[in-house]
């Protein structure tokens, strides 16, 4: 294994020093508390957006602190939550009399501590809601399971319900306007290789040079299938069926597109999956209004993609039009 660090103990304080430095009209990292937060704070009070997970799926969710995002994101260690106390810390750096919202991807330990923060909150003056993000379609929906984790979506809630807050929606407002992004988004993602984590210092696991992984995770978990490596144009069909037979979106509706690399996979490969995605939509009579595409919820150094769709409203295309500055977004200032 080789990869730039120190040691693997340090990997995230010294990534998260270099990123604050690095943008510091954008962002500010309180190592004390271990929150990464916006900088220059709104002109008037509005809703805060909190969210945090386990590194290593960088940029999510610190590259999304800044405007019309999030106000604050707490850090765990290399796929680890973080802990209570920090987001205890990043809900107080957040708030600003108007409630805080906490963006919650939907893995055991991101909801038992942030479950517990609020528990904490609760004897402060801070109103806080939480929306749970579960978007990951290769987990049935049958109540058997954890439940479908949180990937790509957490993306448009953070960038849709950020600019909601910004624009002076109430907290509930917000809350319901990320909740009904969450209901109409679906993600499905493959993955070429594992991610080699820098505390292991080698593959989680191996896959073959002409298999592919179906349906795999964010945090270095196998997929629930392993099949013969397609085409591009072969991939994309398997992607996009999954995602839109699950979602059902009826025919003619307006999709946005998120193709997502894993952290391995270059930008060439992900536009030529793109162009693939799009077309294997709008044969499946959808009209592809938006796309994003490129590494925004990753999963260290592992080779892979995927992709999310949302169905558009023109409320949600507006909020997703809106302008946005952070180290990972940026548009429209």
């Amino acid at each position: 294994m080789k990869k730039f660090m120190n040691q693997p103990a340090t990997v995230v304080d010294d990534y998260l020093r270099g990123l604050a430095g690095a943008h510091r009209s954008i962002v500010e990292w309180d190592s004390e508390n271990r929150v990464l937060q916006r900088r220059d704070g709104p002109s008037k009070a509005k809703v805060g957006l909190v969210g945090g997970g386990g590194s290593g799926c960088e940029p999510t969710h610190t590259g999304f602190v800044g405007y019309g995002m999030l106000d604050a994101a707490a850090p765990g260690q290399i796929f680890t939550s973080p802990g209570p106390n920090q987001i205890v810390a990043a809900t107080r750096r957040a708030n600003q009399g108007k409630g805080v919202l906490h963006v919650i991807k939907n893995f055991t330990g991101e909801v038992m501590n942030f479950g517990m923060a609020e528990e904490i909150l609760y004897f402060e003056d801070i109103d806080v809601a939480q929306v749970i993000v579960n978007d990951d379609v290769s987990i049935p929906d049958d109540g058997e399971t954890a439940g479908r984790r949180g990937l790509g979506a957490t993306v448009f809630v953070e960038k849709i319900a950020g600019a909601a807050a910004e624009q002076g929606y109430d907290l509930a407002s917000v809350k319901a306007l990320a909740e009904r992004v969450i209901a109409r988004s679906g993600t499905f993602s493959v993955g070429l290789s594992s991610c080699t984590s820098p505390a292991r210092g080698k593959p989680v696991y191996e896959l073959g040079d002409a298999e592919m992984d179906l349906g795999i995770g964010i945090s270095g978990e196998p997929g629930r299938e392993r099949v013969p490596l397609g085409t591009a144009q072969e991939t994309a069909d398997i992607m996009a069926n999954e995602v839109l037979s699950d979602l059902a979106p009826p025919q003619g509706a307006e999709l946005l597109m998120l193709v997502n690399g894993m952290g391995g996979t270059p930008h060439q490969e992900l536009y030529l999956l793109a162009g693939e995605l799009a077309e294997a939509a709008i044969s499946r009579g959808f009209s592809v209004e938006r796309q994003l595409v490129g590494s925004f919820v990753t999963s260290l150094d592992q080779a892979g993609a995927a992709v999310t769709f949302l169905q558009l409203d023109d409320e949600l295309k507006r909020l997703w039009d809106a302008p946005v500055e952070t180290v990972a977004l940026r548009w429209g200032r």
